[in-house]
């Protein structure tokens, strides 16, 4: 763990720039992780494990429960605006598992009213017995891995399922009473041309969703797609792709409101804003991540033991590490994530959400602007057409 540097000054330009106690703490999620998957797809390089034929399901609900009570202290008083059960593939927990803890979160944290829960499923996995109990549970939106619909992408991309089951998963959806539900997409497969990518993307948009994430298969560190790269479309071709994709996405509807997330509308999802806005969230299950405010302006990233096996065995502790941010990391740490909105932020939010006040931006922002990578409007903190695609350089400017 790292010493607290909560009190040491942010320099720029020579001036000390203090952290002051959060005026209000942001919202609050909560992030579930289940690690197990029916099998490890090769582009993946998240914390996921092939499932065995019998998951410890009450054992992974004791040991959940139990990692969340030592959160508790940290959140008093405060409630839940979202929860979000990713992976892994949650789906392969049996309702009865998924009630008896959200249950016992309820029992510990009270949840807003108008709560989102969204559970991760992939089509392989979709039963509607299973679903429909899912939706009695309180789930109310699915967020369902789709990939592609074309059998040979599929392939590439190790996914256990064909188009037609993805078809069918979001019929499923409907029928167990989910009317909010998310479909993922990749593009830039291998060997995927204009044509194909936006055929896949027109067959997502005939399913209706009411959220699309549209984004691009990068090959990352730790894959097997890493280490036997297959071969990618041009970069010319990936430009015609992204262009092509999001006029049509706009011309039926769905607004773009991050670099890879598009809704209908009032149907963005608000799990995935708070996070992108610096809100807190807790973050429990193997590998999963937390941030977290103080009222003393404090704010805390955690993240828990990676292993399965770990986290179920009572000897060794979930967490594995936790760190406060200090002032100097605070406004890459804050704009990290803001900028990644197409419309940003308004600047009065990370003065809220850091402690800091807006000056402390001030050289960074200038130089930001001249580069053409953030729009000029003193009010607000967004990146321009040109800054979203080159995120990493525009965050550059914020490095202390």
């Amino acid at each position: 763990m790292s010493q607290d540097r909560s009190a040491s000054p942010l320099i720029l330009g020579g001036a000390p720039t203090p952290r002051a106690a959060l005026p209000q703490l942001p919202p609050l999620a909560l992030y579930i992780h289940i690690p197990w998957c029916v099998r490890k797809c090769p582009y993946c390089d998240f914390n996921s494990h092939a499932a065995s034929p019998t998951l410890p399901e009450e054992e992974y609900v004791d040991a959940l429960l139990a990692d969340l009570d030592l959160e508790l202290h940290a959140v008093h008083g405060r409630e839940l605006s979202s929860i979000f059960f990713g992976g892994g593939t949650p789906s392969l927990f049996s309702a009865q598992a998924l009630g008896r803890l959200l249950k016992g979160v309820e029992q510990r944290i009270p949840f807003a009213g108008d709560i989102e829960i969204t559970l991760e499923a992939n089509p392989g996995t979709f039963e509607q017995e299973k679903f429909t109990a899912y939706r009695a549970l309180g789930i109310n939106r699915l967020s369902i891995g789709i990939q592609s619909f074309q059998e040979q992408k599929l392939k590439a991309l190790g996914r256990i399922h064909n188009g037609d089951e993805a078809i069918r998963a979001a019929g499923m959806a409907r029928q167990a009473g989910f009317d909010n539900f998310n479909l993922d997409l990749m593009h830039g497969l291998p060997d995927q041309s204009l044509d194909d990518a936006l055929d896949d993307l027109r067959q997502a948009i005939a399913m209706k969703p009411t959220h699309l994430s549209w984004y691009q298969l990068t090959l990352e560190p730790n894959t097997v797609f890493w280490n036997q790269p297959p071969v990618l479309p041009e970069d010319d071709t990936l430009w015609d792709i992204q262009e092509a994709g999001q006029a049509l996405l706009a011309e039926h509807g769905y607004a773009q409101y991050e670099v890879s997330a598009y809704a209908q509308p009032g149907r963005a999802a608000r799990h995935n804003l708070n996070y992108w806005s610096f809100g807190d969230f807790i973050g429990i299950g193997a590998g999963a991540h937390g941030k977290l405010s103080h009222p003393d302006g404090r704010i805390q990233r955690t993240w828990k033991t990676r292993l399965p096996k770990d986290y179920l065995n009572p000897a060794k502790p979930f967490k594995a590490g936790e760190k406060d941010l200090g002032n100097e990391e605070l406004p890459f740490e804050f704009l990290m994530n803001a900028l990644r909105l197409t419309d940003g932020v308004d600047a009065a939010l990370f003065a809220q959400r850091t402690g800091l006040d807006l000056s402390s931006l001030a050289e960074g922002r200038r130089q930001a602007e001249q580069s053409g990578l953030l729009q000029v409007e003193p009010s607000r903190l967004a990146a321009t057409a040109r800054g979203q695609l080159f995120l990493n350089d525009l965050l550059q400017y914020f490095l202390i």
